[in-house]
């Protein structure tokens, strides 16, 4: 049976973290990416909280979380912050893996720092690799003053204009939901987390991403028609398991959330060496 997300707030690193959860069962972390939150993941987490307890937080600064000022966006940074969520929430075993966007890279700098607290990972629609170049708004937000502007600029048909691009099978109730939610602080908070990630930064990871891959069971899931992170990115990872949705977008976890769902189950639930 289906169960509804309940909300609740718990402070990481002093910031107040808004945090979503279902089910019963191992528990799976679920990251969300830019310009989304928790609600991102709702679908899936209902379709998943039969097996497993599904925790999916807003990232700081966005959704219903606390934007702290002092939070530095370093891949340090948001490696330390996915760790003292789950210290936070109570969870001190490891857990399951899914993320998307800001939030793989999240939660591969967690993984790849700490790869004993995590038992398989499944992620996409990212890059982690220190040649990717930045899509055309990355390069308009990491830009001062134009950045600032954008964001300005940034009203509903420009922003639904924009998600429908990027995401064809989006529904309009969840673009329009995402627009109420793209608060100031929210907007401040993108132009920083894309400022602060140059894809250089990814160069020093590089080793640590090799060797999680062949220590923890990886899947790659990607968007057939992703216009920011080219699909061709998904085979570089060297994950066991990769796959494609042909006709979704950047957004697959909510253009595909019943066959995203059906994945995650059948892969985190995989015997050791099976699946893999």
């Amino acid at each position: 049976m289906e169960e509804k997300p309940l909300s609740m707030n718990i402070t990481v690193n002093g910031g107040r973290v808004h945090l979503s959860e279902c089910g019963q069962g191992p528990e799976v972390l679920l990251l969300h990416g830019n310009p989304d939150s928790s609600a991102l993941w709702r679908p899936v987490m209902e379709r998943l909280s039969s097996q497993y307890r599904c925790l999916a937080p807003d990232l700081p600064g966005f959704g219903q979380s606390e934007a702290v000022e002092t939070f530095d966006c370093s891949l340090e940074a948001m490696a330390a912050w996915t760790d003292e969520l789950l210290s936070a929430a109570g969870i001190d075993r490891p857990v399951f893996l899914a993320a998307h966007d800001f939030g793989a890279i999240f939660g591969l700098a967690w993984a790849i720092s700490r790869p004993q607290r995590v038992r398989r990972i499944a992620a996409g629609g990212f890059p982690f690799f220190p040649d990717y170049h930045w899509h055309f708004w990355g390069r308009v937000w990491r830009t001062p003053v134009l950045g600032e502007l954008s964001m300005r600029c940034m009203n509903r048909w420009l922003f639904s204009r924009e998600m429908r691009r990027g995401g064809p099978g989006l529904s309009r109730s969840h673009v329009s939901d995402s627009f109420a939610r793209l608060s100031l602080a929210m907007k401040k908070t993108i132009l920083k987390l894309y400022r602060a990630t140059d894809p250089g930064n990814f160069g020093d990871w590089q080793t640590g991403l090799q060797q999680l891959v062949r220590q923890v069971p990886t899947m790659i899931l990607w968007g057939g028609r992703d216009p920011y992170v080219d699909p061709a990115y998904a085979d570089r990872f060297g994950a066991r398991k990769t796959h494609t949705f042909a006709q979704s977008g950047h957004w697959f976890p909510m253009e595909e959330s019943e066959s995203v769902a059906r994945l995650l189950a059948e892969f985190f639930a995989a015997q050791p060496g099976m699946a893999d």
